[in-house]
């Protein structure tokens, strides 16, 4: 093995083992071996966050540990981010991503999991947080050209700021430039066709298959 094959073992096995500190020492060792940030990421980092993942998905492993999981890989992006070119960036876009769990909501960690899943899956996220208002969400999209809005709600309460969503941005004539998924615990697929949305996601997993399937189109 390769320094290089071995530095990026240490990335992926730091994310599958949940050690935040071990991925962002792997992190700076990339960093001082010249190894080029996207493949770090994408072979190291990303790799060991899909691992996680499928076995999350198949019930070998539970929430918590994609939690951990999801904060290695965020601690080591961030040290590889500051060594990265715009070139580098746009390389590794899929496409961009605007998510936030909506108004009145104030539950980030299932939103905290979708986003770094989908970042270990190429795409540029833009995380605006929770509790954020339907004009939170459409300004940042027109900020940065996304693709794709992404909308969470953790609360039944909440979830009607999900179809004011989709209403401001037909008001505004601008819904055939996003497409609009939702997810959530008390959101179904039956509530996402209702309001008029692209995609749901039930889980981490299925929100990056539906995001990969909505940019193809």
């Amino acid at each position: 093995m390769t320094k290089e094959e071995e530095i990026l073992q240490n990335l992926s096995d730091a994310v599958q083992s949940f050690d935040s500190d071990a991925a962002i020492d792997a992190a700076k060792a990339s960093v001082e071996a010249k190894i080029s940030p996207v493949k770090a990421i994408e072979e190291g980092l990303a790799k060991g966050l899909r691992v996680v993942g499928d076995k999350f998905e198949a019930g070998e492993l539970w929430l918590p540990h994609l939690v951990l999981g999801a904060e290695a890989l965020e601690a080591a992006v961030k040290v590889l981010e500051g060594h990265m070119a715009i070139e580098d960036l746009e390389s590794t876009n899929r496409g961009t991503i605007v998510i936030g769990t909506v108004e009145g909501d104030i539950h980030d960690l299932g939103l905290r999991i979708v986003a770094s899943m989908l970042r270990a899956n190429g795409f540029r996220v833009y995380d605006i947080g929770c509790d954020a208002r339907t004009l939170n969400f459409i300004e940042k999209a027109k900020e940065v050209k996304a693709d794709i809005i992404a909308a969470s709600s953790l609360m039944t309460t909440t979830m009607p700021f999900m179809k004011d969503l989709v209403e401001a941005l037909e008001t505004a004539g601008i819904r055939d430039q996003y497409k609009v998924m939702v997810g959530g615990g008390p959101v179904t697929e039956e509530w996402a066709k209702a309001i008029g949305v692209d995609g749901y996601g039930k889980d981490a997993a299925e929100a990056v298959r539906v995001a990969k399937e909505l940019v193809k189109k």
